[in-house]
Protein backbone atom coordinates (compact mmCIF):
# COMPACT_ATOMS: atom_id res chain seq x y z
CA UNK A 1 0.00 0.00 0.00
CA UNK A 2 1.19 3.53 -0.93
CA UNK A 3 2.91 5.33 2.20
CA UNK A 4 1.51 8.68 2.57
CA UNK A 5 3.51 11.89 4.28
CA UNK A 6 1.77 13.80 7.10
CA UNK A 7 3.15 17.51 7.64
CA UNK A 8 4.89 17.03 10.54
CA UNK A 9 3.70 18.99 14.00
CA UNK A 10 5.97 18.71 17.58
CA UNK A 11 8.98 16.39 18.74
CA UNK A 12 8.12 13.18 19.86
CA UNK A 13 4.25 13.41 19.29
CA UNK A 14 1.72 11.00 18.00
CA UNK A 15 -1.25 10.95 16.74
CA UNK A 16 -3.17 7.51 16.85
CA UNK A 17 -5.30 6.34 13.52
CA UNK A 18 -8.64 5.46 14.68
CA UNK A 19 -11.89 4.85 13.49
CA UNK A 20 -11.46 2.04 10.63
CA UNK A 21 -11.70 -1.82 11.26
CA UNK A 22 -9.11 -2.70 8.23
CA UNK A 23 -7.10 0.25 9.64
CA UNK A 24 -4.04 -2.58 10.17
CA UNK A 25 -3.62 -3.19 6.77
CA UNK A 26 -2.10 0.47 6.48
CA UNK A 27 1.53 0.98 7.45
CA UNK A 28 3.06 3.35 9.72
CA UNK A 29 3.31 6.84 7.62
CA UNK A 30 6.22 9.18 7.61
CA UNK A 31 6.32 12.43 8.29
CA UNK A 32 7.27 15.44 5.52
CA UNK A 33 9.35 18.63 6.35
CA UNK A 34 7.40 21.99 4.94
CA UNK A 35 6.77 25.28 5.42
CA UNK A 36 3.20 25.48 7.61
CA UNK A 37 1.08 28.80 6.67
CA UNK A 38 -0.84 28.07 9.53
CA UNK A 39 -1.95 25.65 12.10
CA UNK A 40 -5.43 24.13 13.22
CA UNK A 41 -6.95 21.89 16.03
CA UNK A 42 -9.67 19.82 14.92
CA UNK A 43 -13.10 20.29 16.56
CA UNK A 44 -15.35 17.83 15.57
CA UNK A 45 -17.34 15.67 18.07
CA UNK A 46 -15.72 14.23 21.55
CA UNK A 47 -13.54 10.98 20.87
CA UNK A 48 -14.44 10.94 17.15
CA UNK A 49 -11.99 11.60 14.09
CA UNK A 50 -12.67 13.77 11.27
CA UNK A 51 -12.32 12.10 7.69
CA UNK A 52 -9.31 12.50 5.47
CA UNK A 53 -9.50 12.95 2.19
CA UNK A 54 -7.96 12.17 -1.42
CA UNK A 55 -8.95 15.20 -2.97
CA UNK A 56 -10.77 18.66 -1.59
CA UNK A 57 -13.30 18.01 -5.12
CA UNK A 58 -14.78 14.61 -5.10
CA UNK A 59 -11.79 13.03 -3.17
CA UNK A 60 -12.39 9.33 -1.56
CA UNK A 61 -12.16 8.40 2.43
CA UNK A 62 -8.60 7.63 2.80
CA UNK A 63 -9.38 5.21 5.53
CA UNK A 64 -8.30 6.92 8.64
CA UNK A 65 -9.38 9.93 10.35
CA UNK A 66 -7.79 12.77 12.69
CA UNK A 67 -8.65 12.87 16.56
CA UNK A 68 -10.84 15.23 17.53
CA UNK A 69 -8.68 17.60 19.81
CA UNK A 70 -5.75 17.12 17.87
CA UNK A 71 -3.24 19.75 15.79
CA UNK A 72 -2.17 20.08 12.42
CA UNK A 73 -0.11 22.04 10.17
CA UNK A 74 -1.62 23.23 7.03
CA UNK A 75 0.27 23.41 3.81
CA UNK A 76 -2.41 24.55 0.98
CA UNK A 77 -6.12 25.98 0.97
CA UNK A 78 -8.46 25.25 -1.30
CA UNK A 79 -12.21 26.06 -1.98
CA UNK A 80 -14.14 22.64 -3.72
CA UNK A 81 -17.12 23.85 -6.11
CA UNK A 82 -19.62 23.72 -3.28
CA UNK A 83 -17.62 26.99 -2.20
CA UNK A 84 -16.36 25.20 0.87
CA UNK A 85 -12.75 25.28 2.73
CA UNK A 86 -10.70 22.86 2.86
CA UNK A 87 -7.35 22.44 4.41
CA UNK A 88 -4.20 20.19 2.91
CA UNK A 89 -2.28 18.31 5.46
CA UNK A 90 0.11 15.89 3.73
CA UNK A 91 1.30 15.03 0.17
CA UNK A 92 -2.75 14.10 -0.75
CA UNK A 93 -4.33 14.50 2.44
CA UNK A 94 -7.31 16.93 2.67
CA UNK A 95 -9.63 17.80 5.83
CA UNK A 96 -12.55 20.04 5.74
CA UNK A 97 -11.79 23.36 7.54
CA UNK A 98 -15.21 24.04 8.67
CA UNK A 99 -14.45 21.50 11.87
CA UNK A 100 -11.22 23.67 12.68
CA UNK A 101 -10.33 25.95 14.64
CA UNK A 102 -6.94 28.02 14.24
CA UNK A 103 -4.12 28.07 17.21
CA UNK A 104 -0.94 29.45 17.34
CA UNK A 105 1.88 28.56 15.58
CA UNK A 106 3.67 28.03 18.48
CA UNK A 107 1.10 25.68 20.26
CA UNK A 108 2.48 22.50 21.55
CA UNK A 109 1.19 18.86 20.69
CA UNK A 110 -1.23 17.64 23.11
CA UNK A 111 -0.64 13.84 22.61
CA UNK A 112 3.49 12.35 24.21
CA UNK A 113 5.06 9.18 24.63
CA UNK A 114 1.94 7.55 26.94
CA UNK A 115 -0.40 7.85 23.88
CA UNK A 116 1.85 5.67 21.77
CA UNK A 117 2.03 2.99 25.18
CA UNK A 118 -1.74 3.11 25.34
CA UNK A 119 -2.72 2.72 21.61
CA UNK A 120 0.09 -0.36 21.72
CA UNK A 121 -2.23 -2.03 24.37
CA UNK A 122 -5.29 -1.51 22.86
CA UNK A 123 -3.81 -3.40 19.59
CA UNK A 124 -3.39 -0.53 16.87
CA UNK A 125 -0.18 -0.54 15.55
CA UNK A 126 -0.86 2.38 13.00
CA UNK A 127 0.55 5.39 14.48
CA UNK A 128 1.64 8.80 12.69
CA UNK A 129 4.57 10.19 13.74
CA UNK A 130 4.68 13.83 13.67
CA UNK A 131 7.45 15.76 14.44
CA UNK A 132 8.83 19.79 14.02
CA UNK A 133 9.92 20.86 11.32
CA UNK A 134 13.80 20.61 11.47
CA UNK A 135 16.05 23.10 13.33
CA UNK A 136 18.29 23.78 10.23
CA UNK A 137 15.22 25.47 8.84
CA UNK A 138 14.39 27.00 11.89
CA UNK A 139 17.86 28.24 12.29
CA UNK A 140 17.28 29.38 8.40
CA UNK A 141 14.04 31.34 9.15
CA UNK A 142 15.73 33.66 11.68
CA UNK A 143 18.89 34.64 9.96
CA UNK A 144 16.11 35.70 7.23
CA UNK A 145 13.86 37.43 8.80
CA UNK A 146 15.88 40.43 9.33
CA UNK A 147 16.60 40.33 6.08
CA UNK A 148 12.62 40.20 5.32
CA UNK A 149 11.91 43.17 6.95
CA UNK A 150 14.33 45.35 5.61
CA UNK A 151 13.31 43.60 2.29
CA UNK A 152 9.60 44.70 3.09
CA UNK A 153 10.32 48.39 4.27
CA UNK A 154 11.81 48.97 1.08
CA UNK A 155 9.21 48.22 -1.19
CA UNK A 156 6.83 50.27 0.99
CA UNK A 157 9.18 53.18 0.10
CA UNK A 158 8.25 52.18 -3.18
CA UNK A 159 4.69 51.46 -3.33
CA UNK A 160 4.32 54.93 -1.60
CA UNK A 161 6.02 56.78 -4.80
CA UNK A 162 3.99 54.98 -6.93
CA UNK A 163 0.43 55.13 -5.39
CA UNK A 164 1.06 58.90 -4.42
CA UNK A 165 1.51 59.46 -8.24
CA UNK A 166 -1.84 57.19 -9.35
CA UNK A 167 -4.11 57.78 -6.70
CA UNK A 168 -4.63 61.42 -8.47
CA UNK A 169 -6.23 59.95 -11.17
CA UNK A 170 -7.66 56.70 -9.99
CA UNK A 171 -11.61 56.91 -9.74
CA UNK A 172 -13.38 57.24 -6.43
CA UNK A 173 -16.62 56.65 -5.37
CA UNK A 174 -18.91 59.42 -4.13
CA UNK A 175 -19.47 57.22 -0.95
CA UNK A 176 -15.85 57.02 0.05
CA UNK A 177 -13.64 59.67 2.06
CA UNK A 178 -10.67 59.77 0.33
CA UNK A 179 -8.86 61.72 3.26
CA UNK A 180 -9.83 58.41 5.70
CA UNK A 181 -8.82 56.04 3.00
CA UNK A 182 -5.46 57.95 3.05
CA UNK A 183 -5.33 57.73 6.57
CA UNK A 184 -5.62 53.83 6.43
CA UNK A 185 -3.04 53.26 4.03
CA UNK A 186 -0.77 55.02 6.07
CA UNK A 187 -0.93 53.64 9.02
CA UNK A 188 -1.15 49.99 7.48
CA UNK A 189 2.21 50.47 6.16
CA UNK A 190 3.73 51.99 9.14
CA UNK A 191 2.75 48.19 10.67
CA UNK A 192 4.93 46.60 8.29
CA UNK A 193 8.07 44.56 9.91
CA UNK A 194 6.31 44.10 12.90
CA UNK A 195 6.08 40.74 13.80
CA UNK A 196 2.64 38.22 13.72
CA UNK A 197 1.75 36.83 16.78
CA UNK A 198 -1.55 34.35 17.17
CA UNK A 199 -4.52 36.72 19.21
CA UNK A 200 -2.10 39.73 19.68
CA UNK A 201 -4.04 42.77 19.49
CA UNK A 202 -1.15 45.36 18.46
CA UNK A 203 0.50 47.64 18.36
CA UNK A 204 3.73 45.82 18.93
CA UNK A 205 2.25 42.91 17.18
CA UNK A 206 -0.67 41.49 15.20
CA UNK A 207 -2.48 38.54 13.44
CA UNK A 208 -4.31 39.30 10.57
CA UNK A 209 -7.95 40.19 12.01
CA UNK A 210 -6.20 42.31 14.98
CA UNK A 211 -4.19 44.12 11.73
CA UNK A 212 -7.35 44.88 10.37
CA UNK A 213 -8.95 46.16 13.64
CA UNK A 214 -6.26 48.22 14.97
CA UNK A 215 -5.75 50.41 11.10
CA UNK A 216 -9.36 50.97 10.72
CA UNK A 217 -9.92 52.02 14.49
CA UNK A 218 -7.00 54.31 14.49
CA UNK A 219 -6.83 55.71 11.24
CA UNK A 220 -10.73 56.16 10.56
CA UNK A 221 -12.85 55.86 13.82
CA UNK A 222 -14.06 52.59 12.48
CA UNK A 223 -14.83 50.30 14.88
CA UNK A 224 -14.81 46.71 13.12
CA UNK A 225 -15.42 43.12 15.21
CA UNK A 226 -12.27 41.93 15.99
CA UNK A 227 -12.41 37.85 14.31
CA UNK A 228 -12.52 37.16 10.50
CA UNK A 229 -15.52 35.33 10.89
CA UNK A 230 -17.39 38.45 12.14
CA UNK A 231 -15.57 41.33 9.88
CA UNK A 232 -16.93 39.65 6.42
CA UNK A 233 -20.30 40.51 8.02
CA UNK A 234 -19.38 44.27 7.48
CA UNK A 235 -19.26 46.15 5.06
CA UNK A 236 -20.94 46.01 1.15
CA UNK A 237 -20.20 42.99 -1.16
CA UNK A 238 -17.97 44.39 -3.71
CA UNK A 239 -16.54 40.65 -4.78
CA UNK A 240 -17.41 37.17 -4.28
CA UNK A 241 -15.87 33.94 -6.41
CA UNK A 242 -18.78 32.41 -7.50
CA UNK A 243 -18.72 28.48 -6.40
CA UNK A 244 -17.83 27.08 -10.02
CA UNK A 245 -14.73 28.37 -11.40
CA UNK A 246 -15.36 31.75 -11.08
CA UNK A 247 -12.91 34.92 -12.13
CA UNK A 248 -10.04 36.28 -9.99
CA UNK A 249 -11.06 39.79 -8.79
CA UNK A 250 -9.62 42.36 -10.44
CA UNK A 251 -7.40 45.74 -9.40
CA UNK A 252 -9.96 48.13 -11.91
CA UNK A 253 -13.17 46.57 -8.98
CA UNK A 254 -10.94 47.34 -5.81
CA UNK A 255 -11.01 50.89 -3.99
CA UNK A 256 -8.28 51.73 -1.41
CA UNK A 257 -9.34 50.33 2.07
CA UNK A 258 -11.52 47.22 0.65
CA UNK A 259 -10.70 44.34 3.00
CA UNK A 260 -9.73 41.29 1.10
CA UNK A 261 -10.76 37.90 2.33
CA UNK A 262 -9.86 34.56 1.80
CA UNK A 263 -12.09 31.50 2.76
CA UNK A 264 -15.57 30.74 2.11
CA UNK A 265 -17.84 34.04 3.39
CA UNK A 266 -19.18 31.29 6.31
CA UNK A 267 -15.64 30.34 7.36
CA UNK A 268 -12.83 33.05 6.02
CA UNK A 269 -9.43 32.46 6.94
CA UNK A 270 -7.29 35.26 6.36
CA UNK A 271 -8.20 39.12 5.95
CA UNK A 272 -6.09 41.92 4.23
CA UNK A 273 -6.08 45.87 3.61
CA UNK A 274 -5.74 46.98 -0.20
CA UNK A 275 -3.50 49.66 -0.66
CA UNK A 276 -3.99 50.56 -3.95
CA UNK A 277 -1.65 49.18 -6.94
CA UNK A 278 -3.07 46.00 -6.71
CA UNK A 279 -0.97 45.45 -3.55
CA UNK A 280 -2.21 44.99 -0.11
CA UNK A 281 -0.94 44.98 3.68
CA UNK A 282 -1.29 41.37 5.94
CA UNK A 283 -0.30 40.29 9.39
CA UNK A 284 0.63 36.70 7.15
CA UNK A 285 2.28 33.87 9.23
CA UNK A 286 4.83 34.18 12.36
CA UNK A 287 7.77 33.42 9.78
CA UNK A 288 7.10 37.00 7.53
CA UNK A 289 5.21 39.24 10.17
CA UNK A 290 3.05 42.14 8.65
CA UNK A 291 4.53 42.57 4.71
CA UNK A 292 2.75 44.26 1.70
CA UNK A 293 2.44 42.21 -1.25
CA UNK A 294 1.09 42.34 -4.33
CA UNK A 295 -1.58 40.42 -5.56
CA UNK A 296 -1.48 37.22 -7.66
CA UNK A 297 -3.76 34.74 -9.53
CA UNK A 298 -2.37 32.05 -7.60
CA UNK A 299 -3.27 33.30 -4.27
CA UNK A 300 -6.14 35.82 -4.76
CA UNK A 301 -8.99 36.67 -2.17
CA UNK A 302 -12.44 35.09 -2.76
CA UNK A 303 -14.65 38.02 -1.01
CA UNK A 304 -14.09 41.47 -1.11
CA UNK A 305 -15.52 43.96 1.15
CA UNK A 306 -15.99 47.55 1.38
CA UNK A 307 -16.70 49.60 4.72
CA UNK A 308 -15.62 53.07 3.96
Amino acid sequence: MTKHKLFKLGAATALTVTGVSAITSLKTARAANFTAIKRVKINYLPGKGLNIWTNYNKGKFMGYRAKDGTIWNVAETAVDKKGNLWYKVGTREWIEARYTVDVGMDTPASTNAKTKKSTAKNGVNNVISLGTVTKKSTKKSKATKAAKVKKAKQIVDAAVKKTSKKSTTKKVASTQAPSKAGVIVALAKQQVGKPYAWGANGPDSFDCSSLVQYVFKNAAGINLPRTTYDQVKVGQTIYQKSQANGQPVSANNLQVGDLLFWGSESSPYHVAIYIGNNQYVNAATPEQGTILQTMTSYFAPTIVKRVL
